[in-house]
Protein backbone atom coordinates (compact mmCIF):
# COMPACT_ATOMS: atom_id res chain seq x y z
CA UNK A 1 0.00 0.00 0.00
CA UNK A 2 1.28 3.31 -0.65
CA UNK A 3 2.07 6.16 1.51
CA UNK A 4 -1.11 8.24 -0.35
CA UNK A 5 -3.52 5.03 0.15
CA UNK A 6 -2.07 4.69 3.45
CA UNK A 7 -2.86 8.44 4.29
CA UNK A 8 -6.20 7.92 2.26
CA UNK A 9 -7.21 4.78 4.63
CA UNK A 10 -6.49 6.45 8.28
CA UNK A 11 -7.87 9.71 7.35
CA UNK A 12 -11.14 7.69 6.02
CA UNK A 13 -11.17 5.36 9.24
CA UNK A 14 -10.67 8.56 11.95
CA UNK A 15 -13.64 9.65 10.01
CA UNK A 16 -15.85 6.84 10.16
CA UNK A 17 -14.96 6.45 14.01
CA UNK A 18 -15.74 9.76 14.78
CA UNK A 19 -18.88 10.38 12.59
CA UNK A 20 -20.30 6.41 13.43
CA UNK A 21 -23.62 7.15 14.22
CA UNK A 22 -25.75 8.47 11.06
CA UNK A 23 -26.69 12.39 11.92
CA UNK A 24 -29.59 12.76 9.30
CA UNK A 25 -31.35 9.33 9.38
CA UNK A 26 -33.62 9.36 12.33
CA UNK A 27 -36.32 12.20 12.50
CA UNK A 28 -37.61 14.19 15.57
CA UNK A 29 -40.83 11.99 16.81
CA UNK A 30 -42.85 14.89 17.47
CA UNK A 31 -43.76 17.88 16.26
CA UNK A 32 -41.89 21.55 16.71
CA UNK A 33 -39.09 22.58 18.86
CA UNK A 34 -37.83 19.49 21.51
CA UNK A 35 -37.68 20.32 24.71
CA UNK A 36 -36.60 18.23 26.97
CA UNK A 37 -37.62 17.46 30.76
CA UNK A 38 -34.87 14.00 31.08
CA UNK A 39 -31.82 13.51 29.54
CA UNK A 40 -29.85 10.22 28.14
CA UNK A 41 -28.07 8.67 31.06
CA UNK A 42 -29.69 10.82 33.44
CA UNK A 43 -29.04 9.41 37.25
CA UNK A 44 -32.62 7.45 38.21
CA UNK A 45 -33.27 5.42 41.00
CA UNK A 46 -31.09 2.60 40.70
CA UNK A 47 -30.28 2.88 36.80
CA UNK A 48 -29.45 4.93 34.55
CA UNK A 49 -32.38 6.70 32.03
CA UNK A 50 -32.55 4.67 28.81
CA UNK A 51 -33.52 7.81 26.26
CA UNK A 52 -34.60 11.40 26.18
CA UNK A 53 -37.72 12.42 27.51
CA UNK A 54 -39.47 15.03 25.27
CA UNK A 55 -42.00 17.70 27.19
CA UNK A 56 -45.67 17.55 26.08
CA UNK A 57 -46.72 20.93 27.71
CA UNK A 58 -48.04 18.77 30.32
CA UNK A 59 -50.85 17.46 27.80
CA UNK A 60 -51.49 13.85 26.42
CA UNK A 61 -52.52 13.14 22.73
CA UNK A 62 -49.94 14.72 20.49
CA UNK A 63 -48.70 12.94 17.40
CA UNK A 64 -46.22 10.78 17.74
CA UNK A 65 -44.00 9.41 14.46
CA UNK A 66 -41.58 7.35 13.42
CA UNK A 67 -38.53 8.81 13.20
CA UNK A 68 -37.20 6.61 10.43
CA UNK A 69 -38.97 3.26 8.24
CA UNK A 70 -38.82 -0.25 9.61
CA UNK A 71 -41.22 -2.61 11.32
CA UNK A 72 -42.48 -2.93 14.59
CA UNK A 73 -40.71 -5.52 16.31
CA UNK A 74 -42.17 -5.66 19.88
CA UNK A 75 -45.41 -4.11 21.20
CA UNK A 76 -45.79 -3.83 25.11
CA UNK A 77 -48.83 -2.71 27.30
CA UNK A 78 -47.60 -2.89 31.12
CA UNK A 79 -49.31 -0.81 34.49
CA UNK A 80 -45.92 0.05 35.65
CA UNK A 81 -42.61 0.82 33.29
CA UNK A 82 -42.70 1.77 29.92
CA UNK A 83 -46.41 1.34 30.18
CA UNK A 84 -47.56 1.26 26.05
CA UNK A 85 -44.11 1.37 23.97
CA UNK A 86 -43.78 0.08 20.66
CA UNK A 87 -40.25 -0.81 19.42
CA UNK A 88 -39.45 -0.17 15.64
CA UNK A 89 -36.69 -2.10 13.73
CA UNK A 90 -34.66 -0.01 11.31
CA UNK A 91 -33.09 -1.72 8.05
CA UNK A 92 -29.78 -0.14 9.54
CA UNK A 93 -30.06 -2.27 12.38
CA UNK A 94 -31.49 0.57 15.01
CA UNK A 95 -34.13 0.21 17.68
CA UNK A 96 -36.45 3.49 17.80
CA UNK A 97 -38.56 2.60 21.04
CA UNK A 98 -41.21 5.44 21.87
CA UNK A 99 -42.98 4.87 25.38
CA UNK A 100 -45.74 6.25 27.96
CA UNK A 101 -47.95 6.20 24.82
CA UNK A 102 -51.35 7.09 25.57
CA UNK A 103 -52.49 5.15 22.57
CA UNK A 104 -51.53 3.22 19.98
CA UNK A 105 -52.06 4.05 15.73
CA UNK A 106 -54.94 2.27 14.66
CA UNK A 107 -53.54 -0.12 12.88
CA UNK A 108 -51.72 -0.94 16.02
CA UNK A 109 -54.50 -0.36 18.22
CA UNK A 110 -56.31 -2.64 16.25
CA UNK A 111 -53.38 -5.73 16.43
CA UNK A 112 -52.74 -5.28 20.20
CA UNK A 113 -56.38 -4.71 21.30
CA UNK A 114 -57.10 -8.47 19.08
CA UNK A 115 -54.21 -10.07 21.08
CA UNK A 116 -55.74 -8.63 24.37
CA UNK A 117 -59.21 -9.82 24.10
CA UNK A 118 -57.79 -13.38 22.20
CA UNK A 119 -55.51 -14.00 25.68
CA UNK A 120 -58.15 -11.81 27.76
CA UNK A 121 -55.26 -9.77 29.50
CA UNK A 122 -54.42 -6.33 29.51
CA UNK A 123 -50.84 -6.68 29.81
CA UNK A 124 -49.13 -7.99 26.78
CA UNK A 125 -46.15 -8.34 25.18
CA UNK A 126 -45.95 -8.88 21.34
CA UNK A 127 -43.42 -9.31 19.05
CA UNK A 128 -44.96 -9.01 15.77
CA UNK A 129 -43.57 -10.86 12.23
CA UNK A 130 -41.44 -8.17 10.04
CA UNK A 131 -43.53 -7.39 7.67
CA UNK A 132 -46.71 -7.23 9.25
CA UNK A 133 -46.85 -4.42 11.01
CA UNK A 134 -44.30 -2.09 8.32
CA UNK A 135 -44.01 1.37 8.99
CA UNK A 136 -42.90 4.40 6.82
CA UNK A 137 -40.58 7.58 7.55
CA UNK A 138 -42.59 9.82 9.82
CA UNK A 139 -45.62 7.98 10.28
CA UNK A 140 -48.29 8.26 13.00
CA UNK A 141 -47.58 5.43 15.31
CA UNK A 142 -49.44 6.59 18.25
CA UNK A 143 -50.33 9.40 20.96
CA UNK A 144 -48.79 10.81 23.83
CA UNK A 145 -49.69 10.29 26.89
CA UNK A 146 -48.59 9.47 30.79
CA UNK A 147 -49.19 5.59 30.81
CA UNK A 148 -46.50 3.39 33.26
CA UNK A 149 -44.05 4.44 35.54
CA UNK A 150 -44.23 7.98 33.93
CA UNK A 151 -44.46 10.44 36.61
CA UNK A 152 -46.40 13.30 34.01
CA UNK A 153 -47.46 13.55 30.25
CA UNK A 154 -44.19 13.53 28.22
CA UNK A 155 -43.01 11.24 25.36
CA UNK A 156 -39.74 8.54 25.89
CA UNK A 157 -37.91 8.70 23.13
CA UNK A 158 -34.80 6.33 22.60
CA UNK A 159 -32.83 4.49 19.96
CA UNK A 160 -30.32 1.14 20.65
CA UNK A 161 -28.27 -0.71 18.79
CA UNK A 162 -28.79 -4.47 17.37
CA UNK A 163 -27.22 -5.36 21.17
CA UNK A 164 -30.14 -3.67 22.48
CA UNK A 165 -28.17 -1.41 23.84
CA UNK A 166 -29.64 2.16 24.26
CA UNK A 167 -27.26 5.41 23.10
CA UNK A 168 -27.88 8.76 23.44
CA UNK A 169 -30.43 9.98 20.68
CA UNK A 170 -28.53 13.11 20.27
CA UNK A 171 -25.47 11.36 18.76
CA UNK A 172 -27.65 10.82 15.89
CA UNK A 173 -28.62 14.41 15.02
CA UNK A 174 -31.68 14.57 17.31
CA UNK A 175 -31.47 18.35 17.60
CA UNK A 176 -32.26 20.02 21.75
CA UNK A 177 -31.24 24.24 21.99
CA UNK A 178 -28.64 24.27 25.06
CA UNK A 179 -26.59 27.47 25.37
CA UNK A 180 -26.30 26.65 29.21
CA UNK A 181 -23.31 25.77 30.86
CA UNK A 182 -23.87 22.85 33.47
CA UNK A 183 -24.37 23.49 37.41
CA UNK A 184 -22.17 22.52 40.13
CA UNK A 185 -23.51 22.29 43.63
CA UNK A 186 -21.11 20.51 45.57
CA UNK A 187 -17.81 19.03 45.95
CA UNK A 188 -16.22 16.05 47.84
CA UNK A 189 -12.84 14.53 48.56
CA UNK A 190 -12.69 10.84 49.48
CA UNK A 191 -9.88 9.41 51.16
CA UNK A 192 -8.84 5.95 50.27
CA UNK A 193 -8.63 3.09 52.98
CA UNK A 194 -5.55 1.22 51.21
CA UNK A 195 -5.13 -1.01 54.34
CA UNK A 196 -8.92 -2.47 54.70
CA UNK A 197 -11.50 -3.62 51.87
CA UNK A 198 -14.01 -2.99 54.40
CA UNK A 199 -16.20 -0.45 53.26
CA UNK A 200 -17.04 2.37 55.67
CA UNK A 201 -19.85 4.40 55.49
CA UNK A 202 -18.77 8.13 55.52
CA UNK A 203 -15.54 8.81 54.60
CA UNK A 204 -15.46 12.10 53.09
CA UNK A 205 -15.14 15.98 53.45
CA UNK A 206 -16.93 18.51 52.05
CA UNK A 207 -15.08 21.48 49.82
CA UNK A 208 -16.09 24.80 49.50
CA UNK A 209 -16.78 25.86 46.13
CA UNK A 210 -16.19 29.62 45.42
CA UNK A 211 -17.96 30.66 42.07
CA UNK A 212 -15.53 33.28 39.82
CA UNK A 213 -16.90 35.63 37.34
CA UNK A 214 -16.73 33.53 34.48
CA UNK A 215 -18.80 30.97 35.72
CA UNK A 216 -16.71 28.40 36.94
CA UNK A 217 -15.27 27.57 40.59
CA UNK A 218 -12.22 27.25 42.35
CA UNK A 219 -11.70 25.94 46.03
CA UNK A 220 -9.75 26.74 48.84
CA UNK A 221 -6.47 24.61 48.99
CA UNK A 222 -7.23 20.91 49.74
CA UNK A 223 -4.38 19.69 52.37
CA UNK A 224 -4.40 15.58 51.93
CA UNK A 225 -2.10 13.25 52.21
CA UNK A 226 -1.50 9.40 50.35
CA UNK A 227 -4.45 8.41 48.21
CA UNK A 228 -7.28 10.38 47.57
CA UNK A 229 -10.72 10.73 44.86
CA UNK A 230 -13.27 13.38 44.14
CA UNK A 231 -16.97 13.42 43.76
CA UNK A 232 -19.21 16.33 42.55
CA UNK A 233 -23.36 17.00 42.71
CA UNK A 234 -23.89 18.48 39.34
CA UNK A 235 -26.82 18.59 36.64
CA UNK A 236 -27.76 20.95 33.37
CA UNK A 237 -30.20 22.51 31.71
CA UNK A 238 -31.08 23.26 28.37
CA UNK A 239 -32.79 26.16 26.66
CA UNK A 240 -36.74 26.90 27.22
CA UNK A 241 -37.39 24.08 30.25
CA UNK A 242 -36.15 24.50 34.16
CA UNK A 243 -35.68 21.05 34.50
CA UNK A 244 -32.66 19.86 36.48
CA UNK A 245 -31.10 17.18 33.82
CA UNK A 246 -28.30 15.08 33.67
CA UNK A 247 -24.30 16.25 32.28
CA UNK A 248 -22.66 14.34 29.00
CA UNK A 249 -19.50 13.79 30.17
CA UNK A 250 -17.32 14.82 32.98
CA UNK A 251 -13.41 14.88 32.71
CA UNK A 252 -10.35 15.16 35.52
CA UNK A 253 -7.26 16.17 35.70
CA UNK A 254 -4.41 16.31 37.91
CA UNK A 255 -1.36 18.73 37.19
CA UNK A 256 -2.93 18.96 33.39
CA UNK A 257 -2.35 15.05 33.05
CA UNK A 258 -6.00 13.58 32.31
CA UNK A 259 -7.41 11.03 35.04
CA UNK A 260 -10.27 10.10 34.38
CA UNK A 261 -13.31 10.35 31.30
CA UNK A 262 -17.09 9.73 31.95
CA UNK A 263 -18.66 9.63 28.87
CA UNK A 264 -22.53 9.14 29.36
CA UNK A 265 -22.93 7.82 25.40
CA UNK A 266 -23.82 4.16 25.56
CA UNK A 267 -24.84 1.70 28.13
CA UNK A 268 -26.08 -1.50 28.40
CA UNK A 269 -29.44 -2.84 30.61
CA UNK A 270 -27.06 -5.19 32.40
CA UNK A 271 -25.02 -2.74 33.84
CA UNK A 272 -27.30 -0.01 34.78
CA UNK A 273 -28.14 -1.22 38.25
CA UNK A 274 -24.39 -0.61 39.19
CA UNK A 275 -25.56 3.56 39.09
CA UNK A 276 -25.32 2.21 42.76
CA UNK A 277 -21.56 1.41 42.98
CA UNK A 278 -20.73 4.79 41.31
CA UNK A 279 -22.82 7.52 43.01
CA UNK A 280 -22.42 7.87 46.69
CA UNK A 281 -25.13 5.48 47.60
CA UNK A 282 -24.35 6.45 51.55
CA UNK A 283 -25.11 10.12 50.97
CA UNK A 284 -27.98 9.76 48.42
CA UNK A 285 -29.98 7.42 50.64
CA UNK A 286 -29.19 10.04 53.70
CA UNK A 287 -30.09 13.42 51.60
CA UNK A 288 -31.22 12.62 48.48
CA UNK A 289 -28.62 14.27 46.32
CA UNK A 290 -26.18 12.10 43.89
CA UNK A 291 -22.35 12.82 44.39
CA UNK A 292 -20.53 11.17 40.92
CA UNK A 293 -17.56 9.92 42.26
CA UNK A 294 -14.52 10.41 40.40
CA UNK A 295 -13.00 7.15 40.70
CA UNK A 296 -12.99 3.76 40.12
CA UNK A 297 -14.22 1.26 43.32
CA UNK A 298 -13.57 -2.33 43.23
CA UNK A 299 -15.99 -4.18 41.53
CA UNK A 300 -17.69 -1.36 39.38
CA UNK A 301 -18.15 -2.94 36.27
CA UNK A 302 -19.44 0.31 34.42
CA UNK A 303 -18.27 0.86 30.72
CA UNK A 304 -18.89 5.08 31.30
CA UNK A 305 -15.31 5.21 31.94
CA UNK A 306 -13.91 5.79 28.62
CA UNK A 307 -10.35 6.29 30.41
CA UNK A 308 -8.11 6.59 33.66
CA UNK A 309 -5.29 6.62 35.28
CA UNK A 310 -4.46 4.60 38.33
CA UNK A 311 -8.62 4.27 38.50
CA UNK A 312 -8.88 8.50 38.44
CA UNK A 313 -7.67 8.52 42.03
CA UNK A 314 -4.30 10.95 42.90
CA UNK A 315 -1.53 10.12 45.41
CA UNK A 316 -0.79 13.57 47.46
CA UNK A 317 3.25 13.14 48.93
CA UNK A 318 5.10 15.07 50.82
CA UNK A 319 5.91 18.65 49.82
CA UNK A 320 3.64 17.83 46.89
CA UNK A 321 1.89 21.30 45.45
CA UNK A 322 -0.70 20.83 42.53
CA UNK A 323 -3.76 21.04 41.10
CA UNK A 324 -6.73 19.41 40.44
CA UNK A 325 -9.31 19.97 37.73
CA UNK A 326 -12.39 19.22 36.91
CA UNK A 327 -14.58 19.56 33.44
CA UNK A 328 -18.32 19.10 33.22
CA UNK A 329 -20.18 19.24 30.20
CA UNK A 330 -22.83 19.13 28.72
CA UNK A 331 -24.12 17.18 24.51
CA UNK A 332 -23.57 20.42 23.11
CA UNK A 333 -19.76 21.14 24.65
CA UNK A 334 -20.54 24.11 27.07
CA UNK A 335 -18.61 23.18 30.46
CA UNK A 336 -17.82 23.95 33.64
CA UNK A 337 -14.89 24.02 35.17
CA UNK A 338 -13.40 23.49 38.94
CA UNK A 339 -9.71 24.20 39.35
CA UNK A 340 -8.76 22.66 43.02
CA UNK A 341 -5.75 23.58 44.69
CA UNK A 342 -3.87 20.45 46.59
CA UNK A 343 -0.66 20.14 49.00
CA UNK A 344 0.79 17.58 51.52
CA UNK A 345 -0.07 17.98 54.82
CA UNK A 346 -1.12 15.97 58.09
CA UNK A 347 -5.31 17.18 57.86
CA UNK A 348 -7.44 14.12 58.60
CA UNK A 349 -9.85 14.13 55.63
CA UNK A 350 -11.71 11.50 57.43
CA UNK A 351 -14.49 10.90 59.63
CA UNK A 352 -14.43 9.73 63.03
CA UNK A 353 -17.86 8.78 63.95
CA UNK A 354 -17.37 5.15 63.49
CA UNK A 355 -20.51 3.23 65.16
CA UNK A 356 -19.20 0.25 67.58
CA UNK A 357 -22.41 -1.47 66.79
CA UNK A 358 -22.06 -2.68 63.09
CA UNK A 359 -20.56 -5.83 64.67
CA UNK A 360 -21.30 -8.26 62.11
CA UNK A 361 -19.15 -8.45 59.43
CA UNK A 362 -19.84 -9.86 55.71
CA UNK A 363 -17.13 -10.89 53.51
CA UNK A 364 -18.67 -10.07 50.21
CA UNK A 365 -17.08 -13.53 48.31
CA UNK A 366 -18.87 -15.91 50.45
CA UNK A 367 -22.59 -17.30 50.96
CA UNK A 368 -23.43 -15.47 54.49
CA UNK A 369 -26.80 -16.87 56.53
CA UNK A 370 -27.87 -15.06 59.22
CA UNK A 371 -30.68 -15.51 61.61
CA UNK A 372 -32.22 -18.52 63.27
CA UNK A 373 -34.00 -21.00 63.00
CA UNK A 374 -37.56 -19.26 62.36
CA UNK A 375 -36.00 -15.96 60.77
CA UNK A 376 -32.88 -15.71 58.86
CA UNK A 377 -31.47 -14.54 55.84
CA UNK A 378 -29.58 -15.59 52.85
CA UNK A 379 -26.83 -13.74 51.37
CA UNK A 380 -25.07 -14.84 48.10
CA UNK A 381 -21.91 -14.58 47.53
CA UNK A 382 -20.91 -11.04 45.80
CA UNK A 383 -24.43 -9.84 46.70
CA UNK A 384 -22.06 -6.30 48.28
CA UNK A 385 -19.48 -4.54 46.31
CA UNK A 386 -17.40 -5.25 49.58
CA UNK A 387 -16.51 -6.72 52.88
CA UNK A 388 -18.88 -5.19 55.03
CA UNK A 389 -19.87 -4.32 58.67
CA UNK A 390 -23.55 -4.45 59.45
CA UNK A 391 -25.95 -3.61 61.78
CA UNK A 392 -28.05 -7.09 61.98
CA UNK A 393 -30.64 -7.96 64.59
CA UNK A 394 -33.47 -10.30 64.90
CA UNK A 395 -36.50 -8.94 67.70
CA UNK A 396 -39.78 -11.14 67.62
CA UNK A 397 -40.66 -11.51 64.53
CA UNK A 398 -38.91 -8.71 62.57
CA UNK A 399 -35.62 -8.35 60.93
CA UNK A 400 -33.07 -5.73 60.72
CA UNK A 401 -30.40 -5.86 58.20
CA UNK A 402 -28.53 -2.58 58.77
CA UNK A 403 -29.93 0.68 57.38
CA UNK A 404 -31.14 0.98 53.15
CA UNK A 405 -27.40 2.55 52.85
CA UNK A 406 -25.76 0.22 51.07
CA UNK A 407 -25.92 -0.82 47.61
CA UNK A 408 -26.58 -4.57 47.11
CA UNK A 409 -25.55 -5.89 43.46
CA UNK A 410 -27.42 -9.01 43.77
CA UNK A 411 -30.35 -9.98 45.44
CA UNK A 412 -30.98 -11.43 49.26
CA UNK A 413 -33.34 -13.58 50.42
CA UNK A 414 -35.27 -13.41 53.76
CA UNK A 415 -37.12 -16.20 55.20
CA UNK A 416 -39.86 -16.65 57.78
CA UNK A 417 -40.78 -19.79 59.59
CA UNK A 418 -44.50 -19.48 60.28
CA UNK A 419 -45.32 -22.78 61.54
CA UNK A 420 -46.18 -21.55 65.19
CA UNK A 421 -48.78 -19.09 63.48
CA UNK A 422 -52.48 -20.16 63.69
CA UNK A 423 -53.36 -22.14 60.41
CA UNK A 424 -56.18 -20.01 59.71
CA UNK A 425 -53.87 -16.40 59.35
CA UNK A 426 -51.72 -18.20 57.31
CA UNK A 427 -53.09 -17.61 53.81
CA UNK A 428 -53.55 -13.64 55.04
CA UNK A 429 -49.71 -13.34 55.29
CA UNK A 430 -47.01 -11.37 53.95
CA UNK A 431 -43.34 -10.38 53.77
CA UNK A 432 -43.21 -5.92 53.97
CA UNK A 433 -40.54 -3.34 54.71
CA UNK A 434 -41.19 -0.99 56.83
CA UNK A 435 -40.96 2.65 55.64
CA UNK A 436 -39.73 5.54 57.37
CA UNK A 437 -42.98 6.12 58.54
CA UNK A 438 -44.02 2.74 59.73
CA UNK A 439 -45.85 1.90 57.50
CA UNK A 440 -45.21 -2.05 56.27
CA UNK A 441 -44.96 -2.22 52.25
CA UNK A 442 -45.68 -5.43 50.68
CA UNK A 443 -42.73 -7.59 49.03
CA UNK A 444 -42.98 -10.17 46.28
CA UNK A 445 -43.89 -12.99 48.82
CA UNK A 446 -43.91 -16.76 48.15
CA UNK A 447 -44.97 -19.36 50.61
CA UNK A 448 -43.24 -22.98 50.77
CA UNK A 449 -44.81 -25.13 53.28
CA UNK A 450 -44.09 -23.20 56.72
CA UNK A 451 -41.91 -20.57 55.17
CA UNK A 452 -42.67 -17.01 53.77
CA UNK A 453 -39.69 -15.67 51.22
CA UNK A 454 -39.21 -13.06 49.76
CA UNK A 455 -36.11 -11.62 47.49
CA UNK A 456 -35.00 -8.11 47.75
CA UNK A 457 -31.79 -5.25 46.72
CA UNK A 458 -32.46 -3.26 49.70
CA UNK A 459 -31.59 -3.64 53.12
CA UNK A 460 -33.58 -2.39 55.94
CA UNK A 461 -36.40 -3.46 58.04
CA UNK A 462 -38.46 -6.36 57.50
CA UNK A 463 -41.70 -8.00 59.08
CA UNK A 464 -44.46 -10.38 58.63
CA UNK A 465 -47.89 -8.42 57.71
CA UNK A 466 -51.16 -9.58 57.38
CA UNK A 467 -53.82 -8.16 54.87
CA UNK A 468 -57.73 -9.75 55.85
CA UNK A 469 -59.14 -7.16 54.04
CA UNK A 470 -60.55 -7.52 50.31
CA UNK A 471 -60.00 -4.61 48.26
CA UNK A 472 -62.58 -1.74 47.51
CA UNK A 473 -64.46 -1.35 43.95
CA UNK A 474 -66.66 1.66 43.25
CA UNK A 475 -68.10 2.69 40.14
CA UNK A 476 -66.95 6.66 39.14
CA UNK A 477 -69.03 7.65 36.23
CA UNK A 478 -72.01 5.60 36.05
CA UNK A 479 -74.79 4.42 38.42
CA UNK A 480 -76.30 1.30 38.99
CA UNK A 481 -79.10 -0.27 36.88
CA UNK A 482 -78.61 3.81 34.57
CA UNK A 483 -78.50 4.28 31.56
CA UNK A 484 -74.96 4.86 30.04
CA UNK A 485 -75.73 5.67 26.05
CA UNK A 486 -73.40 8.59 26.19
CA UNK A 487 -70.93 7.74 28.09
CA UNK A 488 -67.57 6.49 25.60
CA UNK A 489 -66.12 4.97 28.49
CA UNK A 490 -66.62 2.85 31.59
CA UNK A 491 -64.85 3.57 34.46
CA UNK A 492 -64.33 2.07 37.98
CA UNK A 493 -62.59 3.05 40.74
CA UNK A 494 -60.27 0.20 42.42
CA UNK A 495 -58.04 0.09 45.83
CA UNK A 496 -56.07 -2.03 48.31
CA UNK A 497 -54.52 -0.24 50.96
CA UNK A 498 -52.17 -3.51 52.43
CA UNK A 499 -50.77 -5.87 50.13
CA UNK A 500 -51.96 -3.86 46.88
CA UNK A 501 -54.09 -5.12 43.62
CA UNK A 502 -52.26 -8.33 41.93
CA UNK A 503 -55.17 -8.53 39.36
CA UNK A 504 -58.92 -7.97 38.30
CA UNK A 505 -61.29 -9.67 35.91
CA UNK A 506 -64.24 -8.06 34.18
CA UNK A 507 -67.17 -9.80 32.05
CA UNK A 508 -70.31 -8.12 30.76
CA UNK A 509 -72.86 -10.56 29.67
CA UNK A 510 -70.36 -13.50 30.67
CA UNK A 511 -68.04 -12.25 27.81
CA UNK A 512 -64.61 -11.03 29.07
CA UNK A 513 -63.59 -6.89 28.65
CA UNK A 514 -60.76 -4.98 27.97
CA UNK A 515 -60.20 -2.98 30.94
CA UNK A 516 -56.96 -0.36 31.15
CA UNK A 517 -55.96 -0.04 34.90
CA UNK A 518 -54.05 2.96 35.73
CA UNK A 519 -52.23 2.98 39.29
CA UNK A 520 -51.61 6.22 39.47
CA UNK A 521 -55.40 6.98 39.68
CA UNK A 522 -56.87 3.53 40.69
CA UNK A 523 -59.06 3.73 37.79
CA UNK A 524 -60.13 0.42 35.85
CA UNK A 525 -61.34 1.73 31.97
CA UNK A 526 -63.22 0.30 29.28
CA UNK A 527 -63.64 1.69 25.99
CA UNK A 528 -67.18 1.20 24.54
CA UNK A 529 -65.18 1.36 21.24
CA UNK A 530 -64.15 -1.87 21.12
CA UNK A 531 -67.38 -2.99 20.27
CA UNK A 532 -67.97 -5.44 22.64
CA UNK A 533 -70.98 -4.88 24.27
CA UNK A 534 -73.63 -4.92 22.16
CA UNK A 535 -76.52 -5.04 23.79
CA UNK A 536 -79.29 -2.87 25.63
CA UNK A 537 -79.19 -4.44 28.74
CA UNK A 538 -75.94 -5.34 30.08
CA UNK A 539 -74.30 -7.24 33.41
CA UNK A 540 -71.18 -6.31 34.71
CA UNK A 541 -69.38 -8.17 36.91
CA UNK A 542 -65.55 -7.41 38.04
CA UNK A 543 -63.43 -9.53 40.33
CA UNK A 544 -60.75 -7.43 41.92
CA UNK A 545 -58.11 -9.94 43.84
CA UNK A 546 -54.88 -8.61 45.99
CA UNK A 547 -51.24 -9.71 46.77
CA UNK A 548 -52.18 -12.07 49.27
CA UNK A 549 -55.18 -13.72 47.60
CA UNK A 550 -58.53 -11.85 49.25
CA UNK A 551 -61.04 -11.10 46.25
CA UNK A 552 -63.97 -8.50 46.12
CA UNK A 553 -66.67 -8.83 43.53
CA UNK A 554 -68.39 -6.00 42.18
CA UNK A 555 -72.26 -6.55 39.96
CA UNK A 556 -73.82 -3.41 38.28
CA UNK A 557 -76.85 -3.36 35.66
CA UNK A 558 -76.28 -0.81 32.99
CA UNK A 559 -78.32 0.05 29.68
CA UNK A 560 -77.46 1.73 26.60
CA UNK A 561 -79.19 2.19 23.12
CA UNK A 562 -78.11 -0.02 20.28
CA UNK A 563 -76.66 2.08 17.50
CA UNK A 564 -78.99 2.15 14.38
Amino acid sequence: MSIINRLLFFSLFFCSSQNQYPKDYFLNPISGELVLSGTFAELRSNHFHSGIDIKTNGVEGLSVFSSAEGYVSRIKVSHYGYGKAVYITHPNGYTSVYAHLQKFCPKIEAFVKSKQYEIEEYEIQLFPKNKLLEINRNELIGFSGNTGGSSGPHLHFEIRDNKERPINPMMFGIHVDDTIKPSIYELYVYPQFENSDVIEEEKRKKIKLIKISDGNYVTPTVVANGLIGFGVVANDKQNNAMNKNGVASIKSYYNSEKYIEINFNRFSFDESKHINRYIDYYYYKKNKKRIQKLFIEKNNPLSIFSYNKNKGLIRVLDSTKSFFSIDILDYKGNKTNIRIPIKAGAEDLTNQNKDDKYKTHIISNKNTILGNELIYVEIPPKSFYDDVNIDFLIHNDTIKIHEPTIPLQKSIEINFNIKKIFEGDKKYLFIGSINKKGKIIYNNTNRIGDFLKTKTRNLGTYTIGIDRKAPSIKAKNFKSDSWISNNKYLKIKITDDISGIKNYRATVNGDWILMEYDPKTNTLTHDFNDGIINSTENKLELIVTDNVGNSSKFESNFYRKLKD
